[in-house]
C-alpha cells in the first residue's frame, strides 16, 4: 500500500471529526463541495502525520528517482526538514543516511 494511503487511512481512522470550521471556510472560500473540502483537509492532515522518518525515506526515493546523488539527497533533505509543519530537531547527514539504510 504506498505511504500516502497508510496515513491517509490513519487520519480518517480518527475519532475526532474532521475540521469542520476548515471545511465550511473551503466550501465558502473555493469552487469545492463539502465532500471535496472533506477530502482536502483529510489528505493534508494525512501528509502532516507523516513521521521524520516516513519524510526521510520518501524524499530519498523520490530524489533517486530524479537521479540526484545520495550527498546532494541528504543535503536537500536536511533543507527541507525544518520547513516542515513540526519541524524535527536538527538532523546531521550521518542521522539521515542511518533512518535511510537502518
Amino acid at each position: 500500500m504506498p505511504l500516502a494511503a497508510v496515513h491517509y487511512l490513519r487520519v480518517s481512522r480518527r475519532r475526532v471529526p474532521p475540521h469542520e470550521d476548515l471545511v465550511e471556510h473551503l466550501v465558502r472560500s473555493t469552487p469545492l463541495g463539502r465532500g471535496e473540502a472533506a477530502r482536502v483537509v483529510m489528505d493534508v492532515l494525512a501528509y502532516f502525520d507523516e513521521s521524520t522518518e516516513e519524510f526521510v525515506r520518501r524524499r530519498h526515493r523520490e530524489l533517486r528517482g530524479q537521479g540526484l546523488t545520495n550527498p546532494a539527497i541528504y543535503e536537500r533533505i536536511l533543507e527541507e526538514l525544518p520547513h516542515r509543519a513540526v519541524a524535527p530537531p536538527a538532523l546531521s547527514p550521518r542521522q539521515v543516511r542511518r533512518i535511510i539504510y537502518g
